[in-house]
Order: structure tokens, then sequence, then C-alpha cells
């Protein structure tokens, strides 16, 4: 029997991992304690997508298990010790803003978390993938400071600028730039992946992320731009901007697409590997840009306003270059582009609202 765990199971990526690795045959334990619903109010609660795994994935195994308490942890690698082929993390609290309201909460759940599981896996499980969801806040507002030029509806990078053509890699410093408290507690979690890989010979990978989406996305205010967005154009809600003219820009990555990389790197894992990962160049959009494509797909204005004060941390502009990861798996393609994505999630959203 190979076992997958999944932590943060209900989510956005945490869901689409599940369904791709029972695909393969894997018996999945999905750890998830819905705390989503904490950090945002019950319209971001995982609990449905939890529910809708159990009943239709047989080999799906569930615990209401808080990855902060090693000890209740300990006992899922205890039951399924010598069986766990891949461990795929991703669990978090995920938004910079809440992150300010509860440090402790934010440090534990993204850090310590992340360190329970490491050492789970070390104890448990030294052979295992371990695949560990960042985020592209571990590079704070460093790009923020590249040369940015103001165009109709977006920022674009001075196209002389050495990252214009194909985005942001993994050169970038993590030093030195304002991160928010979220930021600062994932890189705690990126580094000690990495860490556990070069020190213990373990094969960590670390995705950091840019938008990751897609129709299994619980989107709130704080987390979840596309789905959030769409939500609020299919129901009228009043969406805010939150500075930069509304002209900051994202690249969007599908979860499947995501959870593609995600097995590639299972059957050639490599050791404490850092992948920028995103839209790129082929899929990307700014505020502005994604409100006109959801209001052409739903057919209604969108009811938005403008808030000056931007959110501190926060990207004017961030496109990833995943050209690291193509060069490493190149079998793996896009399947997914914004305009496909945004539909996906109209869609996604119909039966739900």
């Amino acid at each position: 029997m190979s076992i997958a765990i999944v932590t943060g199971s209900g989510g956005l990526i945490g869901s689409a991992s599940v369904r791709r690795f029972a695909k393969e045959g894997f018996t999945i334990v999905g750890i998830d304690n819905d705390y989503r619903s904490y950090f945002f109010g019950e319209e971001a609660s995982t609990r449905w997508s939890v529910e809708r795994l159990k009943s239709e994935l047989p080999n799906y195994r569930h615990y209401n298990t808080d990855i902060r308490d090693y000890n209740e942890l300990e006992k899922v690698f205890q039951e399924y010790q010598g069986d766990i082929s891949v461990v795929i993390h991703t669990a978090a609290q995920p938004s910079h803003d809440w992150a300010a309201k509860e440090p402790f909460t934010d440090f534990g759940v993204n850090a310590l978390g992340t360190l329970n599981l490491l050492e789970l896996t070390r104890k448990y499980a030294f052979d295992a993938v371990f695949i560990f969801t960042s985020t592209n806040k571990v590079y704070g507002d460093l790009p923020n400071y590249l040369p940015l030029m103001e165009q109709e509806t977006r920022w674009e990078v001075d196209p002389s600028h050495r990252w214009a053509k194909y985005g942001i890699d993994e050169t970038m410093s993590i030093d030195q730039s304002q991160h928010s408290i979220f930021g600062a507690s994932k890189i705690s979690a990126d580094v000690m992946t990495q860490e556990y890989g070069r020190y213990f010979g373990m094969k960590t990978t670390i995705f950091r992320g840019g938008c990751l989406t897609g129709p299994q996305h619980a989107g709130a205010e704080l987390h979840g731009f596309l789905a959030y967005l769409m939500k609020c154009a299919m129901t009228g809600k009043e969406y805010r901007i939150f500075g930069y003219k509304g002209k900051q820009v994202r690249d969007n990555i599908h979860a499947d697409d995501l959870v593609e990389c995600f097995w590639e790197v299972y059957q050639s894992p490599r050791i404490a590997e850092v992948y920028n990962i995103g839209g790129s160049r082929h899929s990307n959009c700014s505020m502005l840009e994604a409100i006109k494509m959801c209001e052409e797909i739903t057919g209604k204005k969108m009811n938005y306003v403008y808030v000056e004060q931007a959110r501190k941390g926060d990207h004017i502009w961030w496109i990833s270059d995943v050209r690291k990861f193509q060069s490493h798996y190149p079998q793996w393609k896009y399947t997914y582009d914004i305009r496909k994505i945004l539909e996906e999630i109209y869609h996604g959203l119909q039966g739900r609202i």
C-alpha cells in the first residue's frame, strides 16, 4: 500500500493533490481541521470539499488534526509508518493581512506546523518525497523595486530588464525587504524545508507559488483573488481594489497544472530544490483586466470601489519564471490560461452561490 499524506486536503491545492494521487492508486491520508473558516469566516470553510472527497474517493481517509499539535500528528505517521511514499504539505494560514492580527497563530501554523511535518517525515518516512507549497511572498516587496512602467491597464517591467521577458527567477533575494508577517513565517518554513533536504539528505521540494487558483477555491476577500473576484461579479457584492490603480499584475496557475508539477517531482525527486511556479507569461492579468474578463463572462457590470492604501508588502507586479522547473521536468505543460481558468471558476461557482 502506497500512502500519500496531504495536509490542507480540503483546500484548493490539497484537494487537487488528493484527486491526482488517488487516481494513481494511492491511499490518501488527508489532514485538515477546517481552520480556513477560522481565518476567513464560514464562507471560506473547506468542510464541503472534505465531505465530497470522503463520498467520492473510497481510498481517502480523513484526520481532523491540527498540524501545530506534534503529538497528534505523530499518531498519524505512526499508523502508516512504512507505507508513506509522499507528503504533500499545502496547509497554511495564507493571508498576509490576516497574519498581522494573530502573529503567533500564523507562525504556529506556517512555521511550526511545517517543522512538525518535516521532523515526523524524517522519523517515520525518511525516503518519502516531501513537497511544500511556499509562496512568492518570501521575496517580500523586492519586486516592487524593479523598473516598472505604467501602461493603460497594467504595470509592466522595463523591457530591457533581465526579468521582463520570462518573469522573476529563483535568484531574487529573500533578504532585507518587507515581507508581511505571513511572508516571514513562510520563509521560515521554506528555509527549514530546504535545510531538511540539504542537512539530512531528504527528498524535499519547495514551490514558491504566484496566484494558485481554480474552481475548488473557497475565495474570501483576504485570500483567493480570482475566485473571490468572480464571486463578487456573479452576486453583485462590492469588490475592493487596494492601491496601485488596480493595475497590479499577478500570474495565475490552475491547481491541476500545479499538482501535475507535484506528480512529476514524485516520479523523479530531487533534494532541497526550489522552484518559482505560477502562470508565467502564459497566464497572467492585472486587477483591471481580470474585472473586464469577469464582466464579459458573467454579462454583468462589476460593483467595485478603489481604496488608495495598498496592502503592506503587496506586489505591484509578479510574474514567475518557470523555466527552471521546465528544464528539470520537460514533460510538464500548461493546460489552462487565464481566460479558461476564469470560465471554469464561473461554472464551478454556479452550483455553490
